[in-house]
């Protein structure tokens, strides 16, 4: 790996000489725009909109539109006079609980490698922080901008995670969930059921990127000659559930079936389905039938007056 940053994590006295790498490595495959008729690659001129002459990278600044055609123009002088105090530094600033930082908030990660001599220091931050299970929470600049991020322990090695800043982050605002929309419990229960009947302990190497698999093979195909195969389709979309309760219970089954569990099976989910059934015996007790109804209205009749004043005193 080619280190992308070198500077110093400093906190309090202590200062520790660090590199910084990419810790992620995106697997998407690129495609270059051609001629459809050659091949031949399309390149794009730099050209002013105003006089229409191509611009060498020497003459381009940067502008800021103000609208109505209006434009700053900022040169890199104006941009070497701003202050970034920690251009050659990663100032810690405070250490929090790590479940305290939204996961929203988390940009990219990088690994960070002591230099030779600050090996100590980098273990003893690592250890405190595996210690203390708190993130330190440091501005950095990278970029010519200045970043909020994180310092944590992954594999014993520190990493730094860059943030968005609190106002980058949109306000998750729609209406419809103004609206006093509830489950009920017999719902509630059976999809716990499901949450049961579907829960693992996370592995992400057991998931692979379908898609970017398929598409290679198309490009190989394509680079031996062979003749390009469209794959059938194997799953049908699933319909819109029209029944909440029924499809929960569907998808519970369905989620056993996939595990190889047989119905009966006494397991922690079947546990919850039962406690679900019995809140859906509970909720349709609590709403008697039409025929339950006309039952009780007849056994109403046959009682005495003096079983009715006291089942209404009971209902009372």
């Amino acid at each position: 790996m080619r280190a992308i940053w070198k500077g110093a994590v400093s906190f309090g006295l202590v200062s520790i000489a660090v590199r910084l790498y990419s810790a992620t490595d995106e697997k998407d495959i690129r495609f270059h725009q051609v001629h459809r008729e050659d091949g031949g690659r399309i390149k794009y001129k730099r050209v002013c909109s105003i006089d229409g002459d191509e611009v060498s990278y020497d003459d381009i600044a940067k502008g800021y539109d103000l609208g109505g055609g209006e434009m700053v123009i900022l040169t890199d002088e104006d941009f070497a006079e701003l202050p970034l105090t920690t251009s050659r530094a990663i100032e810690v600033l405070e250490f929090v609980p790590a479940e305290q930082v939204d996961p929203i908030l988390y940009n990219k990660a990088y690994y960070l490698e002591p230099d030779q001599t600050a090996a100590k220091p980098y273990a003893l931050l690592r250890d405190a922080l595996t210690n203390t299970e708190r993130v330190a929470i440091v501005k950095v600049a990278l970029r010519q901008r200045e970043q909020l991020a994180t310092l944590r322990v992954r594999d014993n090695v520190l990493v730094l995670n860059t943030m968005l800043w609190p106002d980058e982050v949109r306000a998750a605002k729609f209406d419809i969930l103004d609206e006093d929309v509830t489950a009920r419990p017999a719902e509630l229960a059976m999809a716990g059921s499901l949450i049961e009947s579907m829960a693992a302990d996370f592995n992400p190497l057991s998931y692979t990127d379908n898609y970017r698999e398929a598409l290679q093979e198309v490009i190989d195909a394509k680079v031996a000659g062979r003749e390009v195969v469209q794959p059938e389709e194997t799953e049908e979309a699933p319909a819109a559930a029209v029944d909440l309760m029924a499809a929960l219970r569907a998808s519970v089954e369905r989620a056993r079936a996939a595990r190889g569990e047989e119905p009966a099976e006494a397991t922690k989910a079947t546990k919850t389905t039962k406690a679900a059934k019995a809140a859906v015996e509970k909720e349709e007790a609590a709403e008697p039938t039409p025929i339950k109804k006309t039952a009780k209205k007849a056994a109403a009749k046959k009682a005495t007056p003096a079983k009715k004043t006291t089942a209404a005193k009971k209902s009372a």
